[in-house]
């Protein structure tokens, strides 16, 4: 067996396709994972990085292309991760996508048989982001944005980010232009001093209002109200400027702290015609026009009724429950953070939906009490972050005994993980419906509709 050795240049075939949509190559059946190759294509490759069971490679010369093949917008775009798909053409991504769930359907839930649906795309896969989080650092002497390098902190300096509202594009640069004219020290991360950590920016697709949120290393912000009235002048859709705070050495982008600056605290926008409240720290999923198609794919999946009591766990701002409570006699949603919790039901208010009740904790101890008291779901909607379900939730989701379970899911992985523990308490997955939020990108979400299997 021939030994894969670092800077050693081969030539391969690409014969599959990673979760993360790296290439993969073998010699001797020992697996090399390569960026920007598709299976069926022949190319020379240099080995960058090498372990026991597996090795990374890198592009030298293309010999053959494969008919999925697209000229690539901009190289930084897979360099950084923003849009690592962005070399297959939007078919193939989507066939692929589709064969990433029937994947873990077959190997991690181990129920083949359930039908994974064709993959709901986008008209125009592009563009699409209502939401940007922008690093700001210093390069070439001065405060710049862009993204980083994947794997790194080494800075991008990238202006059109393609996967993004080209408004807000545009508006980042605006924004650093000020923040250049008012000499605002950009963020060292290595050292922890500096000013400006980051800058986001959120844009409502229907309303076009838009917030532009300032991350700060520290509380005490020089010409914060001249900053602020200039940004409003120079983007007249910004309705709120808003300081956020966080002063820990850390990843996380943004830190507990708000202080607004101008305008008001929180952005409107519509998602299948409700209207929502979004706040700096609000979860709103980020391609509007795609949630629009996961919702009302989960609803209808739901098949609901005028006398239906219906749980949203994990309700986020209640853009889900909400959606459909006109519909049914009663929803209760759940959610562990205080401040989703504080807009859905200002969100409930708005939309003058007076049959909702939602409750601050964790889904699963909120819902014993909901049995307590007798509230009898005959539908549960759940909507986890990518870490699935506590097994706790599974198991008192199932002790309550709707008639359906509709799971939202955004990691394939977990879903099918979860789905074999559903299905040995009985709920059998009827369907697997993939929706894509983040065309270019490796990440899809997928609604499934759950039966209760009569015993």
């Amino acid at each position: 067996m021939e030994t894969v050795e670092k800077n050693q240049e081969y030539t391969v075939m690409i014969d599959d396709l990673t979760h993360e949509g790296l290439g993969v190559a073998h010699i001797d059946r020992f697996p090399i994972f390569i960026e920007n190759a598709l299976p069926e294509e022949k190319v020379d490759i240099v080995v960058v990085k090498t372990g026991k069971k597996f090795a990374y490679g890198k592009v030298l010369n293309r010999v053959t292309n494969s008919q999925h093949r697209v000229p690539i917008k901009d190289m930084d775009l897979l360099r950084s991760g923003i849009a690592p798909l962005s070399h297959m053409d939007y078919g193939y991504q989507l066939a692929f996508k589709q064969e990433q769930v029937q994947r873990v359907m077959t190997k991690i839930a181990h129920l083949p048989e359930v039908p994974v649906l064709p993959v709901l795309g986008m008209d125009e896969p592009y563009g699409y982001r209502n939401k940007a989080q922008i690093p700001v650092r210093k390069l070439n002497d001065e405060l710049s944005t862009g993204f980083y390098r994947k794997n790194s902190h080494q800075l991008l300096p990238i202006e059109d980010y393609f996967i993004q509202d080209p408004v807000i594009d545009q508006a980042i640069l605006v924004v650093r232009d000020i923040l250049r004219r008012f000499k605002v020290k950009p963020y060292n991360e290595e050292e922890n001093t500096g000013f400006l950590r980051h800058l986001v920016i959120r844009r409502g697709y229907y309303s076009h209002e838009m917030m532009v949120i300032l991350v700060t290393r520290t509380a005490k912000f020089f010409q914060a109200s001249r900053i602020a009235e200039a940004i409003q002048k120079a983007l007249p859709e910004v309705v709120s400027v808003v300081q956020n705070v966080n002063s820990e050495k850390t990843n996380v982008i943004m830190g507990n702290e708000n202080s607004l600056l101008a305008g008001k605290e929180s952005i409107n926008d519509q998602l299948l015609g409700r209207t929502y409240r979004i706040s700096p720290q609000s979860f709103y999923q980020v391609n509007t026009r795609q949630a629009e198609v996961l919702y009302q794919t989960a609803i209808d999946f739901a098949e609901l009724k005028p006398d239906d009591i219906v749980i949203d766990a994990y309700c986020g701002i209640g853009t889900i429950g909400l959606s459909f409570a006109d519909r049914v006699k009663h929803v209760y949603g759940v959610e562990v953070v205080p401040e989703a919790i504080e807009d859905a039901q200002a969100n409930a208010r708005t939309n003058q939906q007076n049959n909702v009740t939602y409750q601050v904790g964790k889904a699963e101890k909120v819902m014993k009490q909901w049995a307590q008291l007798e509230i009898k779901p005959s539908v549960i909607f759940v909507d986890p972050p990518r870490k699935g379900l506590a097994e706790d939730f599974i198991q008192v989701s199932a002790e309550l005994g709707p008639d359906r379970i509709i799971y939202i899911s955004c990691n394939p992985a977990t879903l099918a993980r979860d789905l074999e523990r559903y299905e040995k308490l009985g709920y059998h997955p009827e369907k697997v419906q993939p929706v894509d939020l983040f065309p270019q990108t490796y990440h899809i979400e997928a609604v499934v509709a759950l039966k209760k299997v009569e015993q």
